[in-house]
């Protein structure tokens, strides 16, 4: 449906650049409050080609703008509107622990049960470890390439119990005994995510181990509480575009427009990142795997298209287990892979928390040696199993990951400001690394026969 106010923005957004342009680099005497007005008749036709829209998605990257120019002109406001943002991120991270522990467990004792599913579940985890620890290294390569987050101007102020300061060095048996819990609710309480994961996995196993009869009544109750933290992230991201708005605003005004240099150089560097692990990686693994490239192009489209446009691989999933069958793989194969892939093979969003958690330390001023960095990788190895496939899942992993490493939580507010963008890219290649897991292991276990046509309904 074409939109009755599209073409107004983009008049006012051409106007507004013209002047801005003009006053900037071609020394023209345009008088501020002209400059203010070009913007905010801009913002006005945005929001109500926005309101057109009725997305969250579009109320997110409104509010960005909004936010933006809000800590521009006002930056007082901007600052006071920081609660807002730590309002949202305080609710984000209650979702933490319940989301790990029931993606988790149900991932293993509801998916991956070795027994029942034998040689294909083998080969599935296999997979999924080798193609999600290439995609950590190369986010980690990336980062360290681009330097996004060096030359951030980080605020010297942080919220109660966060610092600023560099992790303190540890021996080898500290963190290796920091990984095993010794309370659970103790590590829910002080958010620390890997003893919550390692917990989780060894309860999924566990639970995995008992007959049917025993198992059932924890395994419903795991997948109920996972439906529910879906449900749960769902409302909290309601608040989202007040909070990602005041975020922005409060970055803005506190250290000025410069710093969204380096937002979209981070934005540049996840989006060549996640270029180069589909070009590198996922497409020589479709030509080993013999996989018809365009038949496989023309099954993903429409659920790519769909997780790009909510930033939820969830959204996507129907469609994508359809697809799959129709091109040619076995039912129970789909629903085997592509379940348990939603909580162990998300490519896009792993790479990203390798990429954003060494921008987090660059940001802070903080070093990571590259031993520190592969500390930092192996903890995303487990951590990152447990990113659910609803919009910005990842973000509570990030979370997670800065508290583990003593990490402050600032430079997170400037992610948060284009989160939205970065998300739609790794929720995509989520939902492209599923599809062609789904092939690639029904081709492993000799029972893919491609068709001839998709069918489309």
């Amino acid at each position: 449906m074409k939109s009755r106010y599209l073409p107004l923005l983009l008049i006012l957004i051409t106007a507004a650049a013209i002047l801005w342009g003009a006053a900037q680099y071609m020394s023209v005497a345009i008088p501020p409050v002209v400059l203010g007005v070009s913007r905010w008749a801009a913002i006005a036709a945005l929001a109500l080609y926005t309101k057109e829209r009725r997305s969250l998605t579009a109320w997110i990257l409104f509010s960005m703008v909004a936010g933006a120019e809000i800590g521009h002109d006002w930056p007082a406001v901007g600052q006071n509107a920081r609660t807002l943002s730590l309002i949202f991120l305080s609710l984000i991270k209650t979702i933490i622990a319940p989301l790990l522990f029931s993606t988790l467990v149900v991932g293993i004792a509801g998916h991956s049960n070795l027994k029942q599913v034998g040689r294909m579940g083998v080969k599935a985890l296999v997979y999924f470890e080798v193609v999600t620890t290439i995609a950590l290294f190369i986010g980690l390569a990336a980062i360290n390439i681009s330097k996004a987050g060096v030359g951030v101007n980080v605020p010297t102020t942080a919220p109660p119990g966060q610092s600023l300061a560099a992790p303190p060095k540890q021996t080898a048996s500290d963190i290796i005994l920091h990984v095993f819990p010794e309370n659970i609710a103790k590590s829910v309480a002080e958010g620390q995510i890997l003893q919550i994961v390692v917990f989780s996995i060894l309860f999924g196993i566990a639970l995995a181990l008992l007959n049917d009869k025993q198992k059932r009544p924890m395994l419903s109750f795991a997948e109920s509480l996972s439906e529910t933290m879906f449900k749960f992230t769902n409302l909290v991201m309601m608040f989202a575009p007040i909070g990602v708005g005041a975020a922005i605003a409060y970055t803005v005004g506190h250290m000025g427009l410069g710093v969204l240099v380096n937002l979209f150089k981070l934005l540049a560097t996840l989006y060549v990142a996640l270029l180069v692990f589909l070009s590198v990686v996922l497409l020589p693994v479709a030509l080993i795997a013999r996989v018809p490239i365009k038949r496989f192009a023309k099954a993903i489209a429409e659920p790519v298209s769909i997780a790009f446009a909510t930033t939820s691989s969830e959204a996507a999933l129907p469609r994508a287990m359809e697809q799959m069958e129709k091109l040619g793989v076995p039912r129970q194969i789909v629903a085997f892979v592509m379940p348990t892939g939603y909580s162990f093979n998300l490519d896009g969003s792993t790479l990203y928390l390798s990429l954003a958690s060494i921008f987090v330390a660059q940001a802070a001023g903080i070093h990571f040696s590259f031993s520190q960095q592969l500390l930092m990788v192996f903890t995303l190895m487990l951590t990152s199993k447990g990113v659910a496939g609803v919009p910005r899942a990842t973000l509570v992993i990030l979370l997670g990951t800065a508290a583990s490493f003593n990490l402050p939580t600032e430079p997170i507010f400037i992610i948060l400001g284009i989160d939205e963008l970065m998300d739609m890219a790794r929720t995509s290649v989520n939902v492209i690394g599923n599809c062609l897991a789904t092939v690639v292991i029904a081709r492993w276990e000799g029972e893919f026969e491609p068709k001839e046509e998709l069918v489309h309904t």
